[in-house]
């Protein structure tokens, strides 16, 4: 399949943060199932219907026979940063764990200089900055962070969260011939090894009601599932800069949804935080948005 156009890579990457938007309100709907068990049912969705969705492509289930390095990175990745993610919720305040996890998306940013054919300009700095800070209103919920030393384990986790899943996308770009449909495989291995952390770690509570399972369906179907695949091509196909910086509506979207279902309330500070995304947002897409004689160019494909 022909790869598609730097701009329409990039909004097709762009829709995996508007679906990772709704893990928020899909999450609090889904009850009390514990991390990795909820991860096990949203991998197993997610993966079920990708594999089956392979065992009808011409090539079949071939398409999964891929070098070590490419199951290494995406394991990683894909599993490797819900579970520090996870770990770092339970072993320190969520706040200043969410925090230190919503620093991938300027990582992406800083890291992808780093790739052949990429240079970052003054805006992608500004916009992934003040996305940075907006985030970190947001999460803060006006108040005040305060890094206290006993929840070592607990800052260590969400900042490797953060490095995993920044570096994981990255890298994704030094994979370009690598087919999306992979994913699926990463999500299954995902769902297995979940299943085995929730054993060690957890005890079982399943859903209680047909609410619970739906959200689950809609997290598995959706922030857990389809928008792997779409940040894939975005990252591999897609100006990595913008996609990077404009992650940070992800949380500003999903404090939003909170906020329509119930779940939270409308504050200046939302507000503050709304704006300062906003802004990096299009700041960091300026030639994206407002055109310019490289992206012209780029339009026509890699």
């Amino acid at each position: 399949m022909k790869a598609p156009g730097r701009t329409t890579a990039t909004v097709i990457g762009f829709t995996a943060v508007l679906m990772w938007s709704l893990l928020g309100p899909l999450g609090a709907l889904s009850g009390e199932v514990p991390p990795f068990l909820l991860s096990a049912l949203c991998f197993g969705i997610s993966a079920s219907l990708a594999m089956g969705r392979i065992a009808v492509m011409e090539q079949g289930f071939s398409v999964l026979r891929q070098p070590a390095k490419v199951w290494v990175l995406g394991i990683a990745g894909v599993f490797g940063y819900h579970a520090f993610y996870f770990i770092g919720l339970r072993n320190a305040p969520p706040v200043e764990a969410n925090l230190l996890n919503y620093l991938w998306p300027v990582l992406i940013v800083l890291f992808s200089a780093l790739l052949p054919g990429e240079r970052l300009k003054w805006n992608h700095l500004l916009g992934a900055g003040l996305g940075l800070f907006g985030a970190g209103l947001l999460v803060a919920r006006g108040g005040g962070f305060s890094f206290e030393g006993g929840n070592t384990i607990g800052y260590i986790s969400a900042l490797a969260a953060a490095l995993t899943w920044s570096s994981y996308s990255v890298l994704s770009r030094r994979l370009g011939s690598v087919p999306t449909e992979v994913v699926a495989g990463f999500c299954l291995a995902a769902a297995v090894l979940s299943v085995v952390f929730h054993f060690i770690f957890e005890e079982t509570l399943m859903p209680q009601n047909a609410t619970q399972w739906l959200a689950i369906v809609g997290m598995g179907l959706l922030p857990l599932g389809l928008s792997f695949f779409t940040w894939d091509i975005g990252m591999k196909h897609g100006d990595i800069q913008v996609l990077g910086a404009s992650a940070y509506a992800a949380p500003l979207l999903s404090t939003a949804l909170l906020i329509l279902f119930g779940f939270g309330a409308l504050t200046v500070t939302v507000l503050m935080a709304c704006v300062l995304i906003f802004a990096g947002a299009l700041i960091a897409a300026k030639d994206l948005l407002f055109g310019s004689s490289k992206l012209a160019n780029s339009t026509n494909g890699e």
